[in-house]
């Protein structure tokens, strides 16, 4: 049996599969974080190999430039289709790479040690992936496959926080058979909450499809577009409140997961009614961290410990990036966890924990080191 501090790599360097793209509307967002990844990981210390999932759910062989996995206003990367497929299998004990192609012999790439699931939204940060992974005893980065699920989905992630005892705010959720044959109704339900509120797909991220509305009037379109995402949506009343975040990571063995200091938000410049797709990724110097964010050190401190009771109420493991409104009041109201965010050098969560002391390089090393190190089967 591996122990938490013990690996199964012995006298070579581990080989580390990045798998990104994928099927979902993240995308682009997913290749953007892998160059982020390939470009900072010890080349010295990890065999990488980059596999693409092109948006039809193939696997292929990926370029490790960087440069072609870029962002920009202009121009979204994509993972393109190969006659040549990529599948993980396991050969005399081992998880080997296998390229297969019409009319040609099945290519054998070697073992593979971990997986780094650098991908976002459905099929990729859901628990899909990492039920692959799982039914293959191979190692991967992050969260397991039901805190990656309830990660995911908006909804019965905040049934868990409730029962965990985290204070959540006022929400409603529509299905897509509730909007379909009674629309009238969930307008009522919406118009209870008050406004304004946030529309947003149930399973999606990156704040895709996500619309702040204002009255009943508008209310309809932002629903339609929340759709093109998901058909199942949660509808949030707007919160009064500073948008804070806290950076969780997995202790090792049996230690606590550690924190961040929290971290805020400010989108300075554009047209950005709240934090954006485009503020996010696209626009330079549209938003900027304070970190650690200007507030009291006990508000700190219940920030810190209430991102890992999240952390730990949905069983999440290697990282996690937790989302809170800090009221007028004083109060902390939990708003989300991610439990793959975004992980660009330019994104929240290895800004914060460049901020906390640990540089994005040695934050790859030590994710890749808990991935490793921890049990494979039910754990």
């Amino acid at each position: 049996m591996v122990t938490e501090e013990s690996t199964p790599v012995t006298g070579r360097r581990p080989r580390v599969a990045v798998l990104f793209g994928g099927r979902s509307s993240e995308h682009a967002v997913s290749c953007v974080t892998a160059a982020g990844v390939m470009g900072a990981i010890d080349k010295s210390k990890y065999d990488v190999v980059p596999i693409g999932i092109a948006k039809s759910g193939q696997w292929v062989l990926a370029s490790g430039d960087t440069s072609q996995w870029s962002l920009s206003s202009s121009a979204l990367p994509e993972v393109s289709q190969s006659d040549r497929t990529v599948t993980l299998a396991e050969v005399g004990g081992e998880h080997q790479l296998i390229v297969t192609a019409p009319n040609a012999i099945p290519e054998e790439l070697g073992s593979v040690d971990v997986v780094f699931p650098l991908l976002h939204g459905p099929w990729g940060e859901d628990g899909t992936i990492q039920g692959l992974l799982e039914l293959s005893d191979t190692r991967y980065v992050g969260a397991g496959v039901l805190a990656s699920a309830v990660g995911m989905d908006k909804h019965f992630m905040k049934v868990v926080f409730e029962a965990a005892g985290l204070t959540v705010g006022p929400y409603i959720a529509v299905t897509d058979r509730e909007w379909l044959t009674d629309a009238e109704a969930v307008r009522k339900r919406v118009d209870k909450l008050g406004f304004p509120v946030f529309v947003k797909p149930a399973r999606a991220g990156s704040s895709m499809g996500i619309s702040k509305v204002d009255s009943l009037e508008g209310l309809d379109a932002a629903i339609e577009e929340a759709r093109r995402h998901d058909l199942k949506l949660v509808i949030e009343a707007g919160i009064v409140g500073r948008e804070i975040e806290c950076a969780v990571l997995q202790g090792r063995g049996t230690d606590a997961p550690r924190t961040s200091m929290p971290g805020e938000i400010a989108v300075a410049i554009g047209e950005h009614q709240f934090y954006d797709f485009a503020a996010k990724y696209v626009e330079d110097g549209a938003a900027a961290l304070s970190c650690p964010a200007d507030m009291p050190d006990e508000a700190i401190a219940r920030v810190r410990e209430l991102a890992a009771v999240a952390f730990d109420a949905v069983g999440a493991e290697g990282l996690s990036r937790v989302d809170f409104f800090y009221t007028p009041a004083g109060e902390l109201i939990i708003n989300e966890i991610n439990t793959m965010p975004g992980f660009t050098p330019k994104s929240m969560y290895p800004q914060m924990w460049a901020a906390s002391g640990l540089a994005y390089p040695e934050l790859i090393d030590e994710l890749i080191h808990l991935a490793l190190t921890r049990k494979t089967g039910l754990r």
